[in-house]
């Protein structure tokens, strides 16, 4: 069978052929519900069964989704975030969190002293030898 000639000037035509596409609907969802937990890329893409390098490739192909990931990730902070802003009305909370957030005036100091004469100093390392 004598092949097909093209016109010249006309593109060739892209091939369907090739390995399809392991980012389906459903591994988006799961990697989706990974991210939202906090998930690394090597957790989220163990969790939906897919290589890290399938993850990356879809992310050259779709930068968008870049952001959204990144986003999804960060919404788990956001949780924390107004859980504890919920419960500020509670003085522990409060505290906790100005201890951490105000730790100059409101942070535990805790001050250690020690004195150590010289003597002392040779006497234990006399009896260490």
């Amino acid at each position: 069978m004598p092949k097909e000639k093209r016109k010249p000037g006309r593109p060739k035509k892209k091939s369907n052929a090739g390995r399809p596409t392991v980012i389906t609907e459903n591994t988006l969802f799961k990697l989706e519900e990974a991210f939202a937990i906090g998930a690394t890329d090597t957790e989220a893409c163990f969790f939906a069964d897919i290589s890290t390098a399938a993850l990356y490739s879809y992310q050259r192909e779709n930068p968008e989704y870049i952001n959204r990931k990144e986003a999804l990730k960060d919404s788990l902070v956001l949780k924390a975030r107004n859980t504890i802003a919920k419960d500020m009305p509670n003085p522990g909370t409060s505290k906790w969190y100005l201890e951490r957030k105000r730790k100059d005036e409101f942070g535990q100091v805790h001050k250690v002293e020690a004195t150590l004469s010289i003597e002392d100093a040779i006497n234990a390392i006399n009896e260490a030898e």
